[in-house]
């Protein structure tokens, strides 16, 4: 199988193009271990089923759409990351995939640190308790009342994305009377396989300091020359949904170098490197993403030998997944509503939520699976294309699958894979209410995040 990231670009927008990998699968009602929660099942009556509980209790309790969390996976795959890479480098989730407080009471019990890159973020992850010297603040443009509060608060690093914010940073915490910890975040000019609004380190694009023309070099001259700030490394992040591991190493390379010159100008070695994360996750059966520890065991084994060739000692590593840890764990369950045959093209199933609650096939062309839920099936494969409720024709959930031939209004389907980026970027487009995400462990229910009313609607609205 190949480890190269799933195909993001133009795709035909009217029928599969001819050679197209899609082909109806051997058994409809069969799940992909590979693209579902780990508790994640069909009881005997053929109803999908997860923690122990079929989505039909869950649809009739919470309603649809909704995002459904296997809170069991959740830890589990925290834990593997955590042990993946031991004590001797720090994961830091990447809170912008999905946060909630439950979501950071769960990473605080199971180890991990908490990236955030807003004052929401920070807010968040103080008030449920994440102690502030794990948590890392990004972000390209901090606002000065937003570094203050991370400074006040005692974050264990942030991560200067300009030269400005250099200055402001360090500005701040003198006036403070601190002495803040932080990364400089460098762009390596490399192109990582993936699409081009989720590829983060070439150097035409808005984050980090560029290595080329010694940019980086000077920011770290800076860096090391103000009071207020205390430097203790580099930070790489390559891009998102990313297979191949040939981006890292040379991103590790060229970072290294820079640590190397920083040795040799400055008389300082830095203790720390951060690789940043974007490790992808299987959306379809074609997907083949990789396991935390090979990702550990890759890595480790790259920043070793390039700081063996370099004669440096190695620097503790970092790494920050989000969507590696969040986004199998979740699905989102949606009733069918109205079902649209095209004669010679496709059948179009529309549910009740589409890019509201789901704005990656619209945004990346990302591609998802798609399963009948409430039921199984006998009946033959109907070529598909799931599409929300919104006034807008690129309104697609899932752009081309294969679902039952007798599907009808009222099944449940189940789209997994939804866990990071979906409830974080869901809106409010047409007046939609954004879905509910409940977590399920161990046959019990419950709400993390409650799904909004029209109340909630017109409160914002001063009229």
């Amino acid at each position: 199988m190949s480890r190269s990231a799933h195909p993001a670009g133009p795709r035909h927008a009217d029928v599969l193009p001819e050679g197209h990998y899609l082909a109806p699968p051997a058994d409809l009602n069969a799940l992909d271990a590979k693209v579902w929660a780990q508790t994640v099942t069909r009881n005997e009556g053929g109803v999908l089923t997860v923690g122990g509980i079929d989505v039909k209790r869950l649809a009739e309790e919470f309603g649809t759409p909704a995002y459904i969390l296997d809170e069991t996976d959740f830890r589990a795959r925290a834990r593997a990351w955590r042990t993946a890479f031991g004590s001797d480098a720090d994961v830091f989730y990447a809170g912008k995939a999905f946060l909630s407080r439950a979501v950071v009471r769960w990473l605080n019990e199971e180890g991990l640190n908490l990236d955030v890159c807003s004052g929401g973020e920070l807010t968040t992850a103080l008030s449920a308790g994440m102690p502030a010297e794990r948590i890392a603040f990004h972000g390209n443009n901090k606002s000065a009342e937003e570094i203050e509060r991370a400074i006040r608060a005692g974050v264990g690093r942030i991560v200067l994305d300009s030269f400005l914010e250099i200055a402001r940073v360090a500005h701040i915490a003198q006036s403070l009377g601190k002495r803040q910890r932080v990364q400089i975040r460098v762009t390596v000019g490399v192109e990582a396989h993936t699409h081009e609004f989720i590829a983060t380190a070439h150097e035409d694009q808005k984050f980090g300091i560029p290595l080329a023309d010694g940019q980086a070099s000077e920011a770290v001259r800076r860096a090391l020359q103000l009071d207020g700030l205390e430097l203790i490394g580099i930070h790489s992040h390559i891009g998102s949904q990313i297979f191949d591991m040939s981006g890292f190493e040379v991103a590790a390379h060229r970072v290294v170098g820079l640590l190397k010159d920083i040795r040799d100008e400055h008389g300082v070695e830095l203790p720390e490197i951060d690789l940043g994360g974007g490790l992808g996750i299987a959306y379809t059966s074609d997907d083949d993403p990789r396991e935390p520890h090979e990702i550990a065991k890759a890595l480790t084994e790259i920043v070793t030998r390039e700081c063996e060739a370099a004669k440096l000692r190695t620097p503790r590593i970092s790494v920050e997944p989000g969507r590696a840890v969040v986004g199998p764990t979740a699905f989102t369950l949606y009733e069918v509503g109205t079902i649209k045959p095209l004669d010679g093209l496709r059948t179009y199933v529309s549910v009740d939520g589409g890019m509201s609650d789901n704005i990656r096939t619209a945004l990346y062309d990302a591609e998802y699976s798609v399963a009948l839920a409430s039921r199984t099936s006998d009946a033959g494969p109907m070529l598909s294309r799931v599409v929300g409720k919104h006034c807008e024709s690129g309104d697609i959930v899932v752009r081309d699958a294969f679902l039952p031939a007798d599907l009808a209004p009222g099944d449940l389907i189940a789209v997994p894979a939804t866990g990071a980026y979906c409830r974080s970027m869901a809106s409010n487009y047409n007046h939609v209410l954004r879905p509910p995400v409940v977590a399920v462990k161990d046959g019990e229910a419950r709400v993390i995040v409650r799904r909004e009313t029209e109340e909630d609607l017109l409160r914002l609205d001063v009229g």
